[in-house]
């Protein structure tokens, strides 16, 4: 059974579709903790109503983002996890914790990568005329929004769309490629060869 461990900032919207989706598929996992840095992350009480342990580590109780990332890789370290992902974590994480984690850490950025990294991602789209946005699933690594990519989504930038209507466009298709990413995982039908994420079953990695 491999145990997973979820990081948020907010109200978690992606962890409860990857708990959810693990309990109703049967996967061979479970989500042991979720951890977040702010106090007022909504997603906590969620998962405390279900049973799974919850956790603060407030990055402003920290005085260098060395001495946080190191609070949060010792509560995390507690949970023994095959798998981190994190969900709407508005963090930048060092270096050295992401060695820590390496091969087994998890993000979804909500564009199409290498497009767009960092924040305001929807509004970069809408202002230069992109024709399609989407999401994406990927391995983290030391640079901030790269690393091996497991899964994207693909959703058309439609006449009059704003910052909303586009975001929610494709946080519905995060909802689908991120549990399905992490399922396999835990499933180990994910490979990276080469700087390339390879599904083993042959299954597309790209829904549009």
């Amino acid at each position: 059974m491999k145990r997973i461990v979820i990081l948020i900032s907010g109200r978690g919207s992606n962890m409860e579709a990857i708990h959810r989706r693990c309990a109703e598929e049967g996967w061979p996992a479970q989500v042991v903790a979720v951890i977040a840095n702010r106090p007022q992350a909504g997603g906590l009480a969620w998962a405390a109503e279900r049973g799974i342990a919850t956790r603060l580590v407030d990055h402003r109780a920290h005085a260098s983002r060395e001495a946080f990332d190191d609070a949060l890789a010792a509560a995390i370290d507690e949970h023994q996890p095959h798998l981190v992902v994190l969900a709407g974590f508005m963090r930048v994480l060092g270096a050295a914790f992401v060695r820590h984690y390496e091969g087994r850490l998890l993000n979804i950025h909500p564009s199409l990568l290498p497009a767009f990294p960092g924040l305001h991602t929807h509004r970069r789209t809408l202002e230069v005329g992109c024709k399609a946005a989407g999401a994406t699933v990927h391995f983290v690594t030391p640079e901030l929004d790269h690393g091996p990519i497991v899964m994207q989504s693909v959703v058309p930038v439609l006449p009059g769309d704003d910052e909303h209507t586009l975001s929610a466009r494709v946080l519905a298709t995060e909802h689908i490629i991120y549990p399905l990413s992490v399922r396999w995982f835990v499933e180990g039908k994910l490979r990276i060869e080469d700087g390339r994420v390879r599904q083993t079953d042959g299954a597309s990695q790209v829904l549009i």
